[in-house]
């Protein structure tokens, strides 16, 4: 029977490329000249930690940030940008946390969105994916394209189709 996973994970080294991109970037613009700007990707604990002078200019680090993840080809749903900039002395700080994997109660939405479509197709949460099996290969790409049209706020990749 024909299968796909759907999954929520971050390459590692397109997000290293992407947080590359967005220093070379932040560093070269005008309006960042003799400013303290930090930008690091802590990959042990998945997120980024970003640093500048005030609140605006975090907030436009964090545009970059997107604006260049998207030319690498990940979701901005990928980044957790929920929390607010913090003062820490004399500069602002702020941590960007990277989703990766799904998580369980997000998973229980993906069911939830595939079984109250009606499509005849058969779902399973295994650990951090969603396995989905259906008798016609048109089934399944019904699942993808009523995943990609739900607005689930998580960033979703469909894997291991098989036939």
């Amino acid at each position: 029977m024909p299968s796909f996973d759907i999954v929520s994970k971050v390459d590692p080294q397109v997000l290293d490329n992407a947080v590359n991109v967005t220093k070379k970037e932040v560093t070269n613009r005008f309006d960042f000249k003799d400013s303290p700007v930090k930008i690091e990707l802590n990959k042990k604990d998945s997120k980024i930690d970003l640093e500048a002078e005030s609140d605006m200019k975090v907030k436009q680090i964090i545009d970059v940030l997107i604006s260049r993840s998207m030319k690498q080809g990940l979701d901005p749903l990928a980044f957790d940008i929920s929390k607010e900039p913090y003062p820490s002395g004399k500069v602002t700080k702020m941590e960007v946390p990277v989703r990766n994997g799904l998580k369980q109660e997000d998973a229980k939405k993906v069911v939830k969105l595939i079984k109250d479509s009606g499509l005849k197709v058969q779902v399973q949460i295994m650990d951090d994916l969603v396995r989905v099996t259906a008798k016609k290969i048109d089934d399944l790409q019904a699942v993808i394209k009523l995943c990609g049209e739900a607005s689930l706020g998580i960033a979703l990749q469909y894997i291991n189709m098989r036939s």
